[in-house]
C-alpha cells in the first residue's frame, strides 16, 4: 500500500469516526444531561466491585492518561518514527502538535455539550470540568495511536506486540474513568471516537504531505557525480 492509499484510508477512517462522534455529541447535547443507552447500568456495576487493590491499580493507570505522560509518549513516538536527527525534530513536533491540538478541540466540544458528570458521591478519584467527551480517553487514544503508528512506520518486524500494548493501554485508561465513577461510558466512547477521528485526519495529512525523507532519512537530492 503506497502513501497515497494510506492517506486516503486514514482520512476515511478519521471522517467516519468523527461523523459517529458528531452524532453521539448531538444526542448527548440534546439529552440535557440525561444518561444514555446503558450508561446507568455500566456506572452502577463498579460501585459494588471496588476492592482496594483494584482501586489502586485503576487510579495509577488513569493518572497516565493526563498531564506530562502523554506528551512524553507522543514525543517518544516521534523519535521512533524517524531515523535522522532532523527528521526526529520534525516528527516529534508533529506528534506533540497533533496531541495538543486534539486536546484543544476536545476542550471546546466539552464546553459546547456541557454534560454533567455522574453523581459526585460515586467518584473514587478527583475530576473536574464537564463530562463529555472524556479527556483521559481522548488523550490516551491519541497517544496510543501515535505510538502504534510510529512502531509500524519504523519497521515491519516486531511491531505487533508493542502496537497492541499501546492500544490496550489507551483503551484501559478510558475504562478506568467509568470504573472510578467520574464518567459515563458514552463519555469514554465519545473520547475514543474523537481520538480515532482526529488521529485519522492527522495521519492522512501527514501521509499525503510529509516528505518521505523526513521519516526515512534519505537524502533530498542524489549526491553529485
Amino acid at each position: 500500500m503506497n502513501r497515497r492509499d494510506v492517506g486516503d484510508l486514514a482520512g476515511s477512517v478519521g471522517l467516519g469516526a468523527l461523523t459517529a462522534f458528531t452524532v453521539l455529541a448531538m444526542v448527548v447535547a440534546g439529552g440535557d444531561g440525561d444518561v444514555l443507552f446503558s450508561d446507568e447500568d455500566l456506572h452502577a456495576w463498579p460501585l459494588g466491585h471496588r476492592p482496594a487493590v483494584a482501586l489502586a491499580l485503576a487510579r495509577g493507570l488513569t493518572a497516565t492518561g493526563t498531564g506530562v505522560v502523554p506528551y512524553v509518549l507522543a514525543a517518544l513516538a516521534g523519535v521512533i518514527a524517524a531515523r535522522t536527527v532532523r527528521g526526529r525534530l520534525v516528527t516529534v513536533g508533529l506528534c506533540v502538535a497533533c496531541l495538543g491540538a486534539g486536546q484543544a478541540v476536545r476542550y471546546g466540544v466539552m464546553h459546547l455539550t456541557a454534560r454533567p458528570r455522574p453523581p459526585q458521591p460515586d467518584w473514587a478519584t478527583h475530576a473536574s470540568g464537564w463530562s463529555f467527551p472524556s479527556g483521559h480517553a481522548t488523550t490516551a487514544t491519541l497517544t496510543a495511536g501515535l505510538l502504534a503508528i510510529a512502531v509500524s512506520v519504523r519497521g515491519p518486524r516486531g511491531r505487533t506486540l508493542p502496537a497492541l500494548a499501546a492500544c490496550c493501554w489507551g483503551t484501559s485508561v478510558g475504562l478506568t474513568r467509568v470504573y472510578l465513577g467520574v464518567h459515563w461510558f458514552t463519555d469514554v466512547l465519545g473520547g475514543w471516537l474523537f481520538g480515532i477521528g482526529w488521529l485519522g485526519l492527522c495521519l492522512g495529512a501527514a501521509a499525503r504531505w510529509l516528505p518521505e525523507q523526513v521519516v526515512s532519512g534519505a537524502p533530498t537530492e542524489p549526491p553529485a557525480a
